[in-house]
């Protein structure tokens, strides 16, 4: 437990060398990146992955408003800080990755390099997320079903395993079908979880000890990670100073192509265009073939060896 930026946040550690944080994303915790460590360890880096605040072990306050992106990052700074140094990688997934995104946006004095697993780097669009959504898709897109006070807390935490069993195989490349991939939207009058297939067996990579550790970290319930969500639009307001800035320290971008999140709306042209938006991209984006939403889950070994090479090409 380490006291951060007004809270304490739960992390794991190994390793020694250069700093590399490990941000996950909704809904998981630390236990997400556990592929991840020795590997990274091994190739000499020092490896830390938090329970982000309203996540397990960590503090989950009760303010809405303090799951901003500038709370969030300033998790990590000071963290980072917290952790004896100066400096440090910054590696996110879903949720994670737009706050390692920001974090080298924001205070790039303190980032070595950044790595985005499924969500793309921040383009601060022309309008407020949530609104957008909720004009497109007649409020049915899962951003929108989510901002709704006491909802999506409620569905989830009737049954904590099975909502978790549910979302990830869901997401996962296993679900998957040869079609198009369906934006993620909420029918009216039903849950989120409604529509989700309830795996008999679970994939190959999402084992009952995982679940378990997940299930366990989710103890507290959904609300603080929800609130991450209900705070879209306020992002979007915050970060009005950073409009068309673009992350210039080293990146790396890594997704599946059975991953849901790269076919939102406009996503698909904005990976198309990275490289020409963004000089500090290390290399093209790295698409995982059969990988759904769960990047470092679903394919640790190529994960494990693409930010391996990444890490050690710029320490």
């Amino acid at each position: 437990m380490i006291d951060v930026n007004g809270i304490q946040l739960h992390i794991a550690e190994q390793g020694s060398g250069p700093l590399v944080v490990l941000l996950h994303g909704f809904p998981e915790s630390w236990h997400s990146w556990h592929q991840q460590f020795g590997p990274l360890a091994e190739a000499g880096f020092r490896v830390v992955a938090p329970d982000q605040r309203g996540y397990g072990r960590s503090d989950h306050p009760d303010d809405v408003g303090a799951y901003t992106i500038l709370h969030l990052v300033g998790d990590v700074v000071a963290l980072i800080r917290a952790l004896g140094e100066d400096k440090a990688f910054v590696v996110g997934h879903d949720w994670g990755a737009p706050v390692a995104w920001h974090t080298a946006l924001l205070r790039p004095d303190m980032v070595l390099g950044v790595a985005g697993l499924s969500v793309p780097p921040p383009f601060r669009g022309t309008q407020p997320p949530l609104t957008t959504m909720d004009k497109r898709f007649d409020g049915r897109f899962y951003w929108n079903y989510f901002n709704r006070p006491g909802v999506a807390d409620a569905e989830f935490a009737k049954d904590v395993r099975t909502t978790l069993r549910k979302f990830f195989y869901a997401a996962s490349g296993d679900a998957a079908t040869d079609g198009e991939i369906m934006q993620p939207l909420v029918n009216p009058g039903q849950g989120w979880l409604d529509t989700m297939p309830d795996p008999d067996v679970l994939p190959e990579w999402f084992t009952e000890a995982d679940l378990d550790a997940l299930t366990e970290s989710f103890s507290q319930g959904f609300t603080g990670p929800l609130n991450w969500y209900r705070n879209l639009d306020r992002n979007w307001e915050l970060t009005a100073a950073w409009h068309n800035a673009v992350v210039t320290r080293p990146a790396l971008y890594v997704y599946g192509d059975r991953d849901l999140v790269p076919v939102f709306p406009g996503t698909p042209e904005l990976i198309e265009k990275l490289p020409h938006l963004m000089p500090s991209l290390w290399r093209e984006p790295v698409k995982l073939a059969g990988c759904g939403h769960w990047t470092q889950q679903e394919r640790p070994n190529e994960v494990n060896a693409v930010l391996i090479e990444f890490l050690q090409a710029h320490s």
